[in-house]
Order: structure tokens, then sequence, then C-alpha cells
């Protein structure tokens, strides 16, 4: 990834984190958002390599709109797009309400489709666009459907992009994870962490590295011919 311009519109923690700090690990000049302000200068001392934050909420447009100017200021184009800024809480069919599911919407699914929007003009020739997906969009995980809606939303819209970006020969793919070691996930129950884990061949959750290593290699040359597929990094869970 050297020389190559790079941003994780959700980047500040978790699985954005952990795929910004591999991005500017194999040379790439990294961008990040995030909606705290201290966390996203955390994570940029962290990330180092002159890596640059930018206060964000990811559901709006306008915010988006402004992080791409700051990344066309800066350098001119786009070469990695990452939209992982996502968010998770559990319902039941019975209790969801108006705000739950507009809220899981509004950040897991607008939210994408205003980045990749307002990358458009900015993406160079042959980029690479990684949609963060979830192994919940291809299994029936109770309590937990208008979030893996959200996902099967992204699933369907990489392969729409994947078609409408060919002419510019730049790849739309989603990666997959399974419940990865993150703060998001900690707020989980503890009945429904293991009820997961159990549930997955290899008896852990996914590290954020392991995600991170997945993204990197179908935003690397690596994958130059891999676009509107779904990489699952799920130790099993939806494949056994």
């Amino acid at each position: 990834m050297t020389g190559k311009i790079a941003l994780v519109v959700g980047g500040a923690k978790g699985i954005g984190l952990a795929v910004a700090d591999r991005l500017a690990a194999e040379g790439a000049r990294v961008f990040i958002t995030g909606r705290d302000p201290d966390q996203v200068d955390a994570a940029v001392a962290r990330i180092g390599n002159d890596a640059r934050g930018v206060v964000a909420d990811a559901g709006s447009r306008e915010d988006l709109e402004r992080v791409i100017a700051v990344v066309r200021q800066a350098h001119g184009h786009l070469d990695a797009l990452v939209l992982n800024a996502g968010m998770s809480e559990p319902a039941p069919l019975g209790e969801v309400t108006a705000d739950h599911f507009d809220r899981h919407f509004a950040v897991n699914v607008r939210g994408a489709v205003y980045g990749l929007q307002a990358a458009l003009d900015t993406l160079s020739e042959e980029a690479s666009v990684v949609l963060m997906g979830s192994v919940a969009s291809a299994i029936g995980l109770p309590s937990y459907g208008t979030y893996a809606a959200t996902k099967a939303a992204l699933r369907s819209f990489a392969r729409t992009w994947t078609a409408e970006l060919a002419p510019r020969r730049i790849r739309v793919n989603v990666v997959a994870p399974t419940s990865t070691d993150t703060e998001m996930m900690a707020r989980v129950p503890d009945d429904v962490r293991a009820s997961i884990i159990t549930s997955i061949p290899l008896g852990r959750m996914a590290k954020p590295e392991e995600v991170a290593a997945a993204t990197l290699f179908l935003l690397s040359d690596e994958a130059s011919f891999i676009a509107g597929t779904e990489l699952f990094v799920d130790g099993g869970m939806g494949q056994v």
C-alpha cells in the first residue's frame, strides 16, 4: 500500500482502528473518521505515520462530504476506502421501535451510501472499496434482525456498485466478520456472547487484526481481480 491514499470511515476504534493501523504499517497515507474528538486524537496518535483524523458523523451526508474534501485537498485523490462505521443493538421483533430501526439503517446503510457517493469523484481509477458487513447477514441470530438486515443491504449494494463502477475498474467488496473482540462486542450481554462463541467452529471471537488482514488483502493489488464478493472472516460460523 506504499504511496496509496486511504480513508477508513469509522476508524477511531475497534475493527476500523485495526484496519487503519495495518494500512499505515503497509505504507498508506491514512485518514480516519470518528464522532468522538478524543477517540479520534488518540487513534491518530496510535496509528502514527502522519495519519490524519476528521471528526464526523458517518450518518451525515454533509459530514462525509466534508471528510472527502479534506482528503481531496491534501492529496487530490483516494485509492482505498473502507466504510466501516456501524452500530449494533439487540431487539427482538416485538420490541423493534422506529428509533431502533432508523438509527441502525442511518449509520450502517445510509452512511455507506453517502460515503461512497461523496467519494465518487475523488476515487482514483482502479481504487478499491471495502464495506464492513457481518456473518449476521447470512444467519438467523435472534434479537439482531435489524442489524443483520443492514448488513444484508450492504452485500446487495456491493453487487450493484461493482457493476456500476466497473468501467472505472473500481472494485467493491465486503468483509463479513463474526463477532469480534471489540468495545462494541463488550457491551453484548454475557449469555449472548457465550451463545455466539458456542456457534463458532473455531471456538472464539475474531481478533480485530484478523479482520484487518482480510480487509487489507481486498484493498491491495493482490486482490486486483476480486470484485463484488463477500469474504467471511467468521471462524466457520456461517459456513458449516
